[in-house]
């Protein structure tokens, strides 16, 4: 049985498409990796999807802006019994943060914004916030940067149980099925801060602030902003807010429960329309296509000819924009890593419990996704997979691309 299923795998390895523009490929040892050793992460994610504690995934690895790693484990529907294919489609969720954040920055290279904006600039529902339960004045207004790097003030509403996170959406994944973008920002507006703008880092629905922002100055819908800034200049066909129906059967789907408590584990279907595009985490995409976005980054914001942002604005984006600025409730990235602009940044080697190098920058999705580049290495590492469990398969894909590094 397991002969069987390994030789399924490796032909679909050999015939699933990733992707209508793939980034080159090379042989693991052509860019100084060990294929032995690549193989201990294929028999460790094949071992958890037998135990049932992950449906499946796709894990792809490119050093030296070449795919050297490209597999696809278990399946993209457990229920269906329907194998797992390179080309799958995820809900990326926080994963797209980053690529609204290009976005922005590509409005502020135009000189169509700036970075100490204030964001009632755009959105005037902004202006003269208040502070906690007893409503003191905000200091200083929320600016761009603050969205930025979540230190606007705004959290969401699944980070604490005190009556301030009551007043706050859950996410934006959830509520954008039911209110519309007027809405949305009414009711964040009307809600305190958690902290003084400026003053602590707390993961928030900021970016989906700064989505609706790019909306305004670009005068059109997030969805064809992206389109034209980012997904269309890097050939990146399967990303997107809403699944086509000639797209849908790619689509990968969770464990019909939680691995460990039971729990049914259902996840919003991105083939229904939602009344608005959420910024925060509403996309999804493939492996193949998310790599071809990581690694215009790597490439300080070029791919393929195709210029999406300039080498300095990379720089920018990938630097510490934290400082002293202390970190508030329930910190998400990893012990040695700050904060830039959409992502975080590792600042040395130590601290973090996971492998990596200075200034390497990374963000996963609430539903399992990841991804990460290392400019040392020349490396950008894309995991794709729908689970509970995504803080968990972090540390082991990281620790297997990592010991896979011979030179």
């Amino acid at each position: 049985m397991k002969r069987l299923f390994l030789v399924l795998i490796l032909s679909l390895l050999a015939t699933a498409p990733a992707g209508a523009a793939d980034l080159p490929t090379a042989k693991p040892e052509q860019v100084g990796l060990s294929s032995e050793r690549l193989d201990r992460m294929t028999q460790a994610l094949r071992a958890d999807v037998e135990r049932g504690r992950i449906p499946g995934a796709v894990v792809l690895v490119a050093r030296k802006g070449r795919v050297a790693y490209l597999q696809p484990v278990g399946f993209r529907d457990k229920t269906a019994s329907t194998p797992m294919t390179a080309d799958a489609i995820f809900r990326i969720a926080s994963m797209t943060k980053p690529i609204v954040t290009v976005a922005a920055l590509s409005l502020y290279e135009e000189g169509r914004l700036l970075l100490s904006d204030p964001v009632s600039k755009y959105i005037p529902a902004f202006k003269n916030q208040t502070v906690g339960l007893e409503r003191a004045p905000a200091e200083r207004e929320m600016t761009i940067q603050d969205l930025m790097r979540h230190t606007s003030g705004l959290t969401y509403g699944n980070r604490g149980t005190t009556e301030i996170y009551k007043m706050y959406p859950e996410s934006s994944n959830v509520s954008s099925l039911t209110l519309t973008m007027d809405e949305f920002i009414e009711r964040l507006s009307k809600a305190p801060l958690l902290y003084q703008p400026g003053t602590r880092w707390e993961y928030s629905l900021s970016t989906d602030v700064l989505g609706r922002v790019v909306e305004i100055v670009a005068g059109k819908p997030l969805a064809e902003v992206l389109a034209e800034r980012v997904y269309r200049p890097l050939k990146m066909t399967d990303t997107t807010f809403l699944v086509a129906a000639d797209k849908r059967a790619r689509l990968a789907q969770p464990l019909a429960r939680h691995p460990d408590t039971g729990a049914e584990d259902k996840l919003a279907d991105p083939t229904v329309p939602r009344k608005f595009d959420c910024g925060g985490g509403c996309a999804v995409s493939t492996a193949g296509d998310y790599a071809r976005f990581a690694q215009m980054l790597l490439n300080r914001g070029v791919l393929d000819g195709a210029r999406v942002l300039a080498p300095k604005t990379v720089e920018l984006m990938t630097a510490d924009h934290l400082g002293p600025i202390s970190r508030g409730t329930g910190a998400s990235a990893w012990p040695g890593y700050t904060w830039g602009l959409g992502l975080a940044v590792r600042q040395d080697k130590g601290i973090a419990p996971i492998p990596g190098s200075a200034g390497d920058y990374y963000w996963p999705g609430a539903f399992a996704t990841y991804w990460w580049a290392d400019p040392k290495e020349e490396m950008v590492v894309v995991s794709m997979m729908q689970s509970p469990l995504g803080r968990h398969y972090q540390q082991i894909v990281r620790t297997l691309v990592y010991q896979a590094i011979a030179e």
